[in-house]
């Protein structure tokens, strides 16, 4: 796998996952800092944990700022362009683009946490890559929700940590089949693809 697929797939993480943290925050009614801090959370929370768990530290955020860069380019963008054009009230508007946003940023980033953890140290261990994806799927979103005052999607919304797990065994069992790149394409592709099924079809989990 080239290493521009891997920047790619970084890159759209990171940015869907900080437009996703800047539309929470200014529904939250936060100011331009706390957009900036929400969205570069959400953006790059998930992959500073996966790089904990492989020992990669200081953590990639720190080795190349391009993703916080683009976090917080990102997240300025959409406070300002909310704040021009005025569109703070309408609600539907926000709902659809955080789902949207947010369900790109969790299958590359799914994507991507199965790839480190395979290339890590532990990467024959199954169980680890699949945890590993899972985490850097999620943990940004974790970490958006709890600074934003809200109950983590991953314990209520959409099967939202299934779809994610489904990606990452997707990918990890079909690595040595379809080859890196068409793994991780797999990966992204059936995490998305159940999490719009999970939220159009009313799919969740039980509860009491």
């Amino acid at each position: 796998m080239t290493l521009s697929f891997i920047l790619w797939m970084d890159i759209v993480g990171t940015f869907a996952f900080a437009v996703s943290g800047a539309m929470m925050a200014i529904r939250k009614e936060m100011d331009v800092f706390g957009v900036n801090i929400l969205a570069l959370m959400t953006a790059v929370g998930g992959g500073a944990l996966r790089d904990v768990f492989i020992g990669k530290v200081p953590p990639m955020m720190f080795q190349n700022p391009i993703y916080t860069v683009i976090a917080f380019m990102t997240a300025n963008i959409v406070f300002f362009y909310v704040k021009i054009c005025k569109t703070k009230k309408v609600s539907g508007i926000y709902e659809k683009l955080l789902f949207w946003f947010d369900t790109l940023g969790l299958g590359a980033f799914t994507a991507d946490g199965v790839y480190a953890a395979i290339n890590s140290d532990a990467g024959g261990n199954l169980f680890f890559v699949i945890f590993l994806g899972v985490i850097t799927g999620v943990g940004g979103g974790v970490l958006r929700d709890i600074m934003a005052n809200e109950m983590p999607y991953i314990f209520v919304k959409h099967v939202y940590a299934c779809a994610s797990i489904a990606g990452a065994v997707a990918a990890g069992y079909s690595w040595n089949i379809l080859g890196s790149q068409g793994a991780m394409m797999l990966g992204f592709g059936v995490t998305i693809i159940i999490r719009i099924l999970a939220a159009y079809r009313r799919w969740d989990l039980p509860h009491l």
